[in-house]
């Protein structure tokens, strides 16, 4: 049973944000909490106007985002963490080695796919970030209980 979903990338401004997002939509009548946090974030930054017009031009309301530091807490807490690019996984292993068995791709069920860090590139690399993010989201949705 997952109640407490954790999404992590880099930043926490583009790939986690967007992916809290649709996670929190595909999931609202399920009593699941997802948030998300950044390895190195740019701590208090908003979503990256890119990432949220995305969001926006594809039907979705983005909620109100600061971005946060991901700490052994975080993780500790989670149930379930989703990252974004297989050196995350790497990181949140050495970071808090407890979480081993929680922490696994976005991309999971689509071949273990990664989702390219669109941050400071053109609009094509947001919406290619978004389309993997929501089809990792969908599938993930599918087995979430």
């Amino acid at each position: 049973m997952f109640k407490n979903i954790l999404v992590v990338c880099i930043g926490n401004i583009c790939r986690s944000p967007t992916a809290e997002n649709l996670l929190r939509e595909a999931l609202s009548d399920r009593g699941v909490v997802v948030s998300s946090a950044g390895i190195g974030a740019l701590v208090d930054k908003p979503i990256d106007p890119q990432a949220e017009e995305i969001l926006r031009a594809r039907g979705h309301q983005p909620h109100e985002h600061r971005a946060r530091q991901l700490t052994r807490e975080m993780l500790r807490e989670a149930d379930l963490v989703l990252v974004m690019e297989r050196p995350h996984i790497e990181h949140i292993q050495r970071m808090a080695p407890e979480a081993r068995g929680k922490v696994f791709l976005l991309g999971k069920w689509q071949g273990e796919r990664e989702v390219p860090d669109p941050y400071r590139k053109d609009d094509a690399a947001f919406a290619a970030a978004y389309d993997y993010i929501g089809e990792g989201v969908a599938a993930w949705a599918t087995r979430i209980r």
